[in-house]
């Protein structure tokens, strides 16, 4: 539905449960980062690590796009925003792949860590929701960022299912490979999102779109 088409209060609506769905993600994000960081540590789990700090990430790459928009040209900021953004990413895919092989190798079995089975699960549940909540608003209000932004927000809930699989089978049936094997998983994650960024076509626009918005 074309925003035309929508009364003005209805509109004003949309616009501000966007608004809230996207702070909210972003609140969660910061929360899921230092639970998973934690867990991670305590229980030497390379996934875990990698899931906070992809969050961490994530949460930053928002901040770098709002820092853009307050500039008097924000265009002229565009190209290097995301290059900042693609190199995060890209640094986050070299510290997992090696940290995983070094796992595979032997070097390291993480532990059982119930904190961490928690957050990802938590995650798996509550990703969806927000991605269907901003998905259906967006729809209504003819919003590209907005549907981009919830297609984002479900990917997350595939990164979750990843982690929370490898901790499971490795408290349930010492697979300790399982950890490495998902943390793998979000270093391809990682460098599609660098690639994606790098190219121009990164969706990580969320605040970018609050700050749009607010203007209208």
């Amino acid at each position: 539905m074309s925003t035309t088409t929508l009364a003005a209060d209805r509109r004003h609506v949309l616009e501000r449960r966007i608004r809230w769905i996207v702070a909210g993600t972003i609140g969660y994000n910061l929360v899921e980062a230092g639970v998973a960081l934690t867990a991670g540590t305590l229980a030497s789990s390379g996934a875990l690590i990698a899931f906070g700090l992809d969050s961490m990430i994530e949460v930053l790459s928002a901040a770098a796009v709002a820092w853009q928009f307050t500039r008097r040209d924000p265009e002229r900021w565009e190209k290097g925003t995301l290059r900042v953004i693609a190199v995060a990413f890209f640094a986050l895919a070299g510290y997992v792949i090696a940290t995983s092989l070094f796992a595979l190798s032997g070097g390291v079995e993480p532990r059982h860590s119930t904190l961490g089975i928690v957050i990802t699960a938590v995650s798996v549940v509550v990703m969806p929701f927000l991605s269907f909540a901003e998905r259906r608003a967006g729809r209504e209000l003819g919003s590209a960022t907005a549907v981009a932004d919830s297609k984002q927000t479900l990917i997350c809930t595939y990164l979750s299912s990843a982690v929370l699989a490898g901790l499971v089978l490795n408290s349930l049936l010492g697979w300790w490979w399982a950890d490495a094997i998902a943390g793998l998983v979000i270093a391809g994650f990682a460098i599609r999102e660098g690639l994606e960024a790098w190219r121009g076509d990164a969706c990580a626009t969320s605040v970018g779109m609050i700050l749009e918005n607010d203007d209208h």
